[in-house]
């Protein structure tokens, strides 16, 4: 087999060696799932994505996401930084405005947001949102994320959301109490198994009417203990905000989301909700920084 392009992408981060690192893999389509498992194995980062032809007439290209251990329906971060290799990698970028990517959840679209003519982020459109609400063990819940009951923000419900995968997602009352976490991974994992989430992600608005966040996320179940910078998730909470009316349901809403201080991977997220009826159109945007490109060896 001929050596494969493979990158590492530090995505919602202007700044190489912050945000949240996926792997990119192009030549997807020379390889079986065993081989991208192994692969995704190898590269040991909390997500890897593969570039392979499209299936759906309506989509431009295919992709399946992997952790070292579990393949993913869905990744942000992943999707951020597949689609800046698409638009911005000498030799490989042939798109104008943006492209579509059929992934296990359907076609995400991604569209290129450029200055001067130079793509300066990527912004993707996430699945329809959903919210559910489980019966939470509240007490289990505190020793797993390790912050103690009375810092949870209890004017708040405790829910699943979900933009493609689903989250558990925890209000906090504040910024230090989310920094301040020592979670118990093994049983936090169990814990997101029990649920059928693949993340934990703990929030606190940092502004008036939410618009900033900060966040915090803790995936042991698939195999990672924090995640840096999270698509998924705070798209995820997009949905809690929106159907649960915790922002405006008659504008669109611009929203500034921060993560992965406290493990020194800081990196910024831009959400934007948008009224679609009863429910809403959720995007997720965010920049992107190559940090290595190579060829792997099978």
């Amino acid at each position: 087999m001929k050596p494969i392009r493979v990158y590492h992408v530090d995505a919602f981060t202007t700044e190489r060696f912050g945000g949240n690192p996926a792997g990119v893999v192009l030549d997807g389509a020379h390889l079986n799932e065993q081989q991208m498992q192994q692969i995704a194995n190898e590269l040991n980062l909390s997500e890897t994505v593969f570039l392979l032809p499209a299936e759906d007439a309506q989509a431009d290209y295919r992709v399946r996401y992997f952790t070292p251990t579990d393949e993913v329906d869905f990744c942000g971060h992943a999707t951020v930084g597949i689609a800046w290799i698409l638009a911005t990698e000498p030799g490989v970028a042939q798109l104008d405005n943006g492209v579509a990517l059929q992934t296990n959840i359907g076609i995400i679209p991604v569209r290129w947001i450029k200055r001067d003519g130079q793509v300066t982020q990527v912004e993707m459109t996430q699945a329809a949102p959903s919210i559910r609400q489980p019966e939470i063990d509240v007490q289990r819940l505190s020793r797993g994320i390790g912050i103690p009951i009375q810092q949870l923000d209890t004017t708040h419900p405790i829910q699943l959301g979900y933009t493609g995968n689903w989250h558990l997602l925890v209000p906090v009352t504040d910024r230090i109490s989310i920094d301040e976490a020592k979670p118990d991974l093994s049983e936090l994992a169990q814990y997101n198994r029990e649920l059928g989430v693949i993340t934990t992600h703990l929030f606190t608005s940092t502004a008036e009417n939410y618009s900033q966040i900060y966040t915090r996320d803790f995936a042991p179940a698939i195999g990672i203990a924090e995640d840096p910078v999270t698509g998924s998730a705070n798209g995820a909470l997009m949905a809690y905000l929106y159907l649960n009316k915790l922002i405006d349901q008659q504008h669109t809403v611009s929203i500034e989301i921060r993560q992965g201080d406290t493990i020194c991977r800081g990196g910024t997220l831009y959400a934007t909700v948008e009224p679609n009826g009863s429910s809403a159109i959720i995007h997720i945007a965010g920049s992107a920084v190559v940090s290595l490109r190579g060829m792997m060896e099978l």
